[in-house]
């Protein structure tokens, strides 16, 4: 991938909002993930950083579905501004929450000890 994409947060009044920065100049859509707690923001600034990979590898045939790790999926949603929102694959999980730490510590099993 030429050049560089940065994950940039900023603290909103429901949570942490995460959001690729680098993306667009290549003509894709940035990835973002929102409602975050704060201490799940470096763990995710991570996992966004695989799915801007991942994103940029695609090319213009953007996935639906990105299987990150054996049995770790995530669904991109396109949003009304243009970007792309991380969600869990359907069908959605009874906690949000749960699901964002487990991804976490299945992609990144080191940040848990």
């Amino acid at each position: 991938m030429r050049g560089e994409v940065r994950v940039v947060g900023a603290e909103r009044p429901g949570g942490l909002e995460l959001r690729t920065a680098g993306l667009a100049a290549r003509g894709l859509p940035e990835v973002r993930v929102t409602g975050l707690p704060p201490y799940l923001g470096q763990g995710w600034a991570r996992v966004l950083g695989a799915v801007a990979a991942r994103v940029a590898a695609a090319g213009p045939v953007l996935p639906v579905l990105v299987e990150m790790a054996d049995g770790v999926e995530l669904r991109l949603v396109p949003e009304k501004d243009g970007t792309l929102a991380v969600v869990p694959p359907p069908p959605p999980p009874t906690d949000v929450g749960q699901w964002r730490r487990d991804v976490v510590a299945r992609l990144f099993p080191e940040a848990a000890s």
